[in-house]
């Protein structure tokens, strides 16, 4: 299983640079077409579609690190409070809950994304994109995250029934302040040594 979700790990971290070279490269065609048209009088057009499918894409596949890398915005005002097998099985009820999301998501992802392909539906734009090609990038991102999510659950709970619960805190628990800076200090010294 660890092998698993350290795959998992590296492919949502190559889904992540992808996705932020995508939004450099789209953040540097609206400057052109920004610049174009104030200069030249001329618009590249499409700028703000493909920024559109871009935003969209990169998000969804960067859902996945985001988790792995615990860093989902929680309140855990009463969590930090409570004793540790009592976080890890609130930990694991947010992980289902936020699945159920997920999956919602993901399906009304596939159902836009099967009926796009099927009619073969185009944007209403000069660039008449084929909306099944973003949207295909878009849902497998979201399916990509629910697949992590699911990952995540049977290591929590098999860590859980173990009696693992520090396990199941390093796995899903949020940060401290304490661990945020750790992490920091152990990948500068990773990106130093490279």
């Amino acid at each position: 299983m660890d092998r698993l979700l350290k795959l998992a790990r590296q492919t949502s971290r190559a889904g992540a640079w992808f996705g932020g070279a995508l939004v450099a490269a789209a953040a540097l065609l609206i400057a052109v077409d920004v610049l174009l048209r104030k200069t030249a009088d001329v618009t590249l057009g499409g700028a703000s579609e493909i920024s559109g499918y871009v935003l969209a894409v990169s998000t969804t596949w960067a859902l996945a690190l985001t988790l792995l890398d615990r860093a989902h915005v929680r309140i855990d005002s009463l969590y930090s409070l409570l004793p540790v097998r009592v976080c890890a099985v609130l930990d694991i009820i947010a992980l289902m809950a936020f699945m159920v999301f997920a999956g919602f998501m993901t399906w009304q992802g596939w159902i836009i994304f099967a009926q796009s392909f099927e009619l073969g539906s185009r944007s209403l734009t000069p660039l008449e994109t084929p909306l099944a090609i973003p949207q295909f990038f878009w849902v497998t991102g979201f399916g990509f995250f629910l697949l992590v999510m699911a990952l995540l659950l049977v290591r929590a709970v098999t860590a859980l029934a173990m009696g693992q619960v520090d396990e199941v805190h390093r796995l899903l628990g949020t940060r401290t302040a304490l661990q945020e800076l750790e992490e920091a200090l152990e990948e500068r010294e990773r990106y130093k040594d490279d």
